[in-house]
């Protein structure tokens, strides 16, 4: 009797974990209010390097916004970055927007993006502050729905879910499906067990005062998980984090390889591991794909071990579709549900060498990941390439 139920136990972490992130995003996306018509000036700051997929179109989205008053500052380190005859070109199809561009290449820690964001700082003009990554496009009331929750004084972050609704190939595919069927449950069940104390990095409104409190860009420059740790410093220093049920959409390029993504997955596993090492190690245990094998294995490869291996999945396969169709809207599912046990071995496969190692490639350097989530460039260079 316990070899036939043994499967069906060892599958029942995952299985109970991937039902209570539906209930989570269901309460969270069911609970909302409307948002008080509040409108503050605000200054959006974006580090840039590089062309990403349709630049020109993802920045022109933050000039469309019906908001009555905005600047927007870009950030880059060198003047032969490919992305400035980009940016000149969005300033003159939008004569009516506050758009400027600060080049400065100066190095003040290990974190390069960071560094750009020192930069723009001297120039933003607005109490309200907005760092958004520049792969990001959002539609014309994003500056309404991430700025009015600062109506409430004690707001001092507002950071908003990410996805991507267009894919092109395998790679975008398994990378997006990370999206709907792991990161924004993760951060829903975070979110109803201990409350908001990150920010995502592809979209972080924040109060200028709380960003002073905690030092500064200075205080992150030497981070890797910089949007992580922008959250959680804020949130320690007694001010609110508030998580916007709008998505904003991260638009990747069509052309990445599955091995080009999985070295982003290691990295950013690697980080958090050492960022919050506690949870990192623990979430293993909800990881379907190695649940399902160990089943198997356990079963030796019996029909009870197919049975729970089937019954993990179908549940996976359903919440996914939930999340994917109700909730994030991102319409990926079920034309790509063929992609996520894959999607699950190569997660698995992140975590486990998150374990092993200290290193992490970003932007072509290599870095040395330190206790608490810094960072050391193994060898100098001249000039800032984030």
């Amino acid at each position: 009797m316990l070899k036939e139920l043994l499967p069906f136990l060892v599958t029942a972490p995952a299985l109970g974990y991937a039902a209570f992130t539906l209930y989570c995003g269901r309460s969270f996306f069911a609970g909302q209010r409307p948002l008080p018509d509040h409108t503050p000036p605000v200054s959006i700051l974006k580090p840039v390097k590089g062309v990403d997929g349709d630049s020109f179109e993802n920045f022109a989205s933050f000039c469309r916004q019906e908001y009555p008053k905005f600047q927007i500052v870009f950030a880059a380190a060198s003047p032969s970055d490919p992305v400035i005859p980009v940016i000149e070109r969005l300033i003159a199809a939008f004569p009516q927007v506050d758009i400027s561009l600060v080049v400065d290449g100066a190095i003040h820690g290990a974190n390069y993006k960071v560094c750009n964001l020192m930069h723009v700082y001297a120039k933003a003009k607005y109490p309200l502050l907005i760092v958004c990554d520049s792969d990001i496009r959002v539609d014309s009331h994003y500056l309404r729905r991430v700025c009015a929750p600062f109506a409430d004084s004690q707001v001092g972050l507002v950071t908003s879910l990410y996805r991507s609704s267009s894919v092109k190939g395998v790679g975008c595919a398994i990378e997006a499906l990370g999206f709907c069927s792991e990161m924004v449950p993760n951060v829903m069940a975070a979110v109803k067990l201990e409350g908001l104390s990150f920010a995502l990095g592809a979209s972080m409104a924040l109060r200028r005062e709380a960003l002073e409190r905690i030092g500064g860009f200075e205080a992150l420059v030497d981070y890797l998980a910089d949007d992580y740790q922008l959250g959680n410093m804020i949130h320690k220093n007694g001010f609110r984090l508030e998580l916007s049920p709008h998505f904003v959409e991260s638009v990747m390029r069509g052309d990445e390889t599955v091995s080009e993504v999985m070295a982003r997955q290691l990295r950013w596993g690697r980080t958090m591991r050492v960022s919050r090492p506690g949870g990192y190690l623990a979430s293993g245990i909800t990881l379907p794909f190695p649940a399902a094998l160990l089943a198997l294995l356990l079963s030796g490869f019996t029909a009870s071990g197919w049975l729970a291996a089937a019954l993990l999945y179908l549940v996976r396969s359903a919440v996914s579709v939930s999340y994917s169709r109700a909730l994030v809207r991102d319409r990926l599912l079920p034309r790509w549900l063929w992609l996520l046990p894959l999607r699950d071995a190569l997660a698995f496969a992140v975590w486990a060498l998150s374990l092993l190692g200290n290193r992490v490639r970003w932007r072509g350097e290599l870095f040395q990941l330190d206790k608490g989530g810094k960072i050391r460039p193994l060898r100098k260079r001249g000039q800032a390439t984030f």
